[in-house]
């Protein structure tokens, strides 16, 4: 089936997903939750396939670990879908309210955005995350994943479109695109009379091809190249423990912490204690000359280095002298994701929360909670860099439009 053919039967679904009660969809998503679970041997069979394939075609430690499928991550997934069948419903909130003086009556309400495009690339967890999210907020999704998890996704999409059809749902609620060329992907970038707005979920490479080849509006989500900040009153302690959490907690992901920012008053105490945690994970660590200095076995870092995220065991180092050097590095290497601050000083925390332009700023935390479960919204749709519509973590919220109602009694202008 073309790419096109799949617009013009999502289009034919919003009739009924424009109308159908919070009730009915949340029965639908329990329902899918349900069947994600139960269809787990089938899942995983197909995952193993994508896997042996990823093997064979040289993936890294990193991507395989994103493209993995197993019971425990399957029932997370069923879990994510179940958490966003009990969020209130993101459709039909009066935004605002005014009655003119000749009687007129007008209200701002939430609706449904349309018809939704996600490109994705090894990330299956995407594939039903995505669907819950945009069942809930009553839209349709094409879903067009990459090459290395086609089997794990079709195994996906198969099972929550027979959850569809046994809860009385258009079974077209929810499309995979099976071509997994890069011709799909273009076509849909292109898409204007079927899609209402285009989601693109991955790398770098991925995220900057659709924002700049699309004529169809996009949610730009982002890579992460996520920093930490050791202020110079940090406990040195906690530092540790927040860096080697965010860094190796899980590696593959892009609220990971991938470069370091650490005071010049406290570096020949921080960076020794920040490395002995990390040598635990065998992290290779890149800084600059201060800091090879402060400590042994620090390999040099590269500009390049400040602005990259590694999705691997590796992090970079850059020593500053304020608070104010250490923001600006920030602003201007970050990807816009996650930045957090280890301090002991309110006023520092203050101003690094205020000056840091990211979606999501913390202070004494680990950034591996940038995530739309952590934040209380289900599943998430992407985490969104961008500053318009939506920004970080994206739920249901973030998937709904608004339009206006006005209500008269014959007026006329």
């Amino acid at each position: 089936m073309t790419v096109q053919e799949l617009g013009i039967k999502a289009k034919k679904t919003q009739t009924f997903l424009s109308r159908v009660s919070t009730e009915d969809k949340n029965r639908a998503l329990l329902a899918i939750a349900d069947a994600l679970e139960n269809g787990k041997d089938e899942i995983i069979a197909a995952n193993a396939i994508d896997l042996e394939n990823g093997k064979k075609a040289g993936l890294g430690a990193g991507l395989l670990d994103r493209l993995m499928l197993n019971a425990q991550r399957i029932d997370g997934i069923a879990d994510g879908v179940r958490q966003v069948a009990a969020l209130p419903d993101a459709c039909g909130k009066v935004v605002y309210e005014y009655e003119k003086d000749n009687g007129l009556k007008i209200q701002k309400i939430t609706v449904p955005i349309g018809v939704i495009g996600i490109i994705y690339e090894a990330r299956p967890n995407v594939t039903a995350d995505a669907a819950a999210l945009c069942l809930k907020s009553g839209n349709a999704v094409i879903l067009r994943g990459g090459k290395e998890a086609i089997n794990s996704n079709k195994a996906e999409v198969e099972i929550m479109q027979r959850a569809l059809e046994g809860a009385g749902f258009p079974r077209d609620t929810v499309q995979l695109v099976e071509d997994t060329t890069r011709a799909s992907a273009t076509e849909m970038m292109k898409m204007t009379d079927y899609l209402d707005c285009l989601i693109p979920r991955g790398g770098k490479g991925l995220i900057k091809s659709v924002v700049e080849s699309s004529t169809v509006p996009v949610i730009e989500t982002g890579s992460g190249n996520c920093h930490i900040y050791v202020d110079e009153s940090a406990d040195i302690d906690m530092a540790a423990n927040i860096i080697f959490n965010a860094k190796t907690q899980r590696i593959s992901v892009c609220n990971a912490c991938e470069s370091l920012v650490i005071h010049s008053a406290v570096i020949a105490k921080a960076l020794p204690a920040i490395k002995a945690r990390l040598d635990e994970k065998n992290v290779e660590i890149r800084g600059d000359e201060r800091a090879q200095a402060a400590c042994g076995g620090i390999i040099p870092a590269t500009e390049e280095d400040f602005y990259t995220e590694y999705l691997d065991y590796i992090i970079s180092v850059k020593t500053v002298d304020s608070l104010d050097e250490a923001i600006d590095h920030i602003n201007e290497h970050s990807t816009g994701h996650s930045e957090a601050i280890i301090t002991a000083n309110d006023d520092n925390a203050k101003k690094f929360m205020q000056c840091v332009d990211s979606s999501s700023v913390y202070v004494n935390a680990s950034t591996r909670f940038t995530d739309g479960g952590e934040f209380g919204l289900g599943a998430e749709i992407g985490i969104s860099t961008q500053k318009l519509h939506a920004r970080g973590p994206m739920g249901i919220d973030g998937l709904t439009s608004t339009k206006y109602l006005i209500f008269g009694e014959g007026q006329i202008r």
